[in-house]
């Protein structure tokens, strides 16, 4: 899905207004693509990468030595092989089932690799911190984020009926794909091994012309930058007028969250939940339950959603300020991750993502309060126990 249209609420959501909130700047004329079905995801980022003439960028919480990991690997190599730059950074817990043969494989035929939030003996606990972005950066004209990892699971193979983890990403062609590269410098320069020369080489001049987008890079890399993240969410429910549709993978909300959507509902904003019906992480789907009850009460719709896995992170506000990146609404993702979002403001790219978030609504089931007051009694327990973990999961 190609959007190339243009912001034209009258009232409402601002661009000066996101950008005195979250203290940087849009970047304009951008064509963006919609990325939500894994397989043909994966295809437009292989050809994206098989497409690259100067460098290649990739910044992954997840890249498993799977299929889907080793084909890329080989893309990888090939570009290498080519002469072109190729930078792999990634989180260490994450990827902690990549054997270092599968690295040692790739820096062996020239790509550059770099491992994220290393456990070290002297300070474990800030092990706790996790790489948690996705990101690609192609010749710093196209980008690539969103919540999909490198593994199998997002692609969909070899998974019952071929599909694969529910996920969205999207691919940026236009200047903020260069203003991605500068964050993804900033993370090699504190965890690459190595020094990062991937400027075009000269007498190249970059094509970075794109389509009339506007597109601001939120992304999370210090407690003063979650800190930003964490205001601009609440900015973006508090300013709300109408509706508010979020879709996250694992929702262990703060009870400032909480008392915020509850509010977002009480002045009439329309507030809708799509989250994990079959969970990766049980634990944190039961935290998050705890909350259940007060939300229905408040008139808050909440959507357990039954296909595979639900992984996207989308945020839609009004049907005309939109979120879609790698954070999630719990304490791992707004406390002690360092993630990659990007905010993009423009009504028909918003009314895309809500074409998808209801069509994911149509294989969901709607949570009942009268229903969800007859859970079973473990349930209940569970949700007590976990709670008391939620800023840990």
């Amino acid at each position: 899905m190609l959007i190339m249209s243009v912001y034209t609420v009258e009232e409402g959501f601002r661009s000066c207004d996101i950008e005195y909130i979250y203290r940087d700047r849009f970047a304009p004329g951008n064509r963006v693509e919609l990325l939500w079905k894994g397989a043909e995801a994966f295809t437009r980022i292989f050809e994206a990468v098989r497409a690259a003439r100067s460098f290649v960028c990739l910044e992954f919480y997840i890249y498993r030595n799977d299929d889907t990991g080793r084909e890329l690997a080989e893309i990888l190599k090939q570009k290498a092989r080519e002469g072109v730059k190729v930078y792999v950074l990634y989180d260490q817990f994450g990827s902690i089932g990549t054997p270092r043969s599968f690295w040692r494989g790739l820096a062996e035929a020239g790509v550059r690799i770099g491992a994220s939030y290393v456990f070290k003996f002297d300070s474990p606990f800030k092990y706790i911190h996790r790489d948690h972005r996705k990101l690609i950066i192609i010749d710093g004209q196209s980008a690539f984020t969103g919540g999909l990892n490198i593994a199998n699971e997002y692609r969909g193979l070899h998974l019952r009926k071929k599909k694969g983890w529910r996920d969205t990403g999207v691919l940026i062609k236009g200047p903020a794909a260069q203003a991605l590269f500068e964050k993804f410098k900033k993370s090699w320069r504190l965890w690459g091994k190595s020094r990062m020369d991937s400027a075009p080489s000269a007498g190249e001049k970059p094509d970075v012309t794109g389509g009339p987008l506007p597109v601001i890079p939120i992304f999370a890399g210090s407690g003063k930058g979650r800190r930003r993240l964490r205001r601009l969410l609440y900015y973006s429910i508090n300013h709300a007028k109408k509706s508010i549709f979020l879709t996250t993978a694992y929702f262990c909300p703060s009870r400032r969250m909480v008392e915020t959507l509850e509010a977002a509902a009480a002045r009439g904003v329309e507030v809708k939940l799509l989250l994990q019906g079959h969970t990766d992480v049980p634990m944190a789907k039961y935290a998050g339950m705890m909350y259940y009850d007060r939300l229905l009460r408040a008139g808050i719709e909440i959507y357990h959603y039954l296909g595979q896995v639900l992984h996207a992170k989308t945020y839609v506000f009004d049907l005309a300020w939109s979120i879609v990146g790698s954070a999630n609404l719990d304490f791992q993702s707004l406390r002690w991750n360092d993630e990659g979002n990007v905010g993009i403001l423009d009504e028909e790219f918003a009314g895309m993502l809500c074409d998808v978030f209801h069509e994911d609504l149509s294989n969901a089931e709607q949570v009942a309060l009268e229903k969800w007051r007859k859970r079973p009694l473990m349930d209940r327990i569970k949700e007590r126990v976990f709670s008391l973990l939620r800023r840990r999961l």
